[in-house]
């Protein structure tokens, strides 16, 4: 069995190696450490990195954790090599936006709410890891349906689809 600062160590190594969300299940498989001791351990690595200045942060997602930088430092890190951005079309923008408040949603009511076929895009937006499948709808034909992934959340720094801003009806 591992003490509490070898597991953080590793919970520090799994989180900064993988660079994207880890599961909590997930990290209880990895450690085997129980779950209600992780959580409390992971509990007290969020308060650690929160009262230290620190340039990394452990961020708690949907059912699991993320290992990032801090956004006070966004002005420091902009100014070395830039890395890759992924720059989004106005029509990319539009359709992922459709999929993060209709989802699960199928193309055809995609291009229902578009007018424009949509099948550029939502290649587009698998290929970036913004979206993803998420089954089949049982309807006719049984079409495939999409969702946004954890990905999406993270570029655009929520936690939850329920931080999403509300819709405003927009009437003519």
């Amino acid at each position: 069995m591992l003490m509490q600062d070898e597991i953080k160590a590793c919970v520090e190594a799994i989180l900064f190696v993988r660079a994207e969300r880890v599961g909590l299940d997930e990290l209880v498989e990895l450690l085997d450490v129980p779950l209600l001791d992780l959580k409390a351990i992971l509990d007290e690595m969020l308060l650690e990195y929160n009262k230290n200045s620190r340039g990394i942060q452990i961020v708690a997602t949907e059912g699991g954790y993320l290992m990032c930088t801090r956004p006070e430092y966004a002005g420091v890190l902009a100014r070395i090599d830039k890395p890759v951005r992924r720059r989004l079309s106005s029509s990319a923008m539009e359709t992922l936006a459709i999929i993060a408040y209709q989802q699960p949603v199928t193309r055809a009511e995609i291009e229902k709410i578009r007018g424009v076929r949509s099948d550029k895009m939502i290649n587009a937006l698998l290929e970036k890891g913004l979206i993803e499948e998420a089954g089949y709808k049982d309807t006719i034909g049984r079409p495939l349906t999409y969702k946004t992934t954890i990905e999406f959340l993270r570029l655009f720094g929520l936690t939850t689809l329920k931080e999403l801003p509300q819709l405003v009806e927009v009437t003519e």
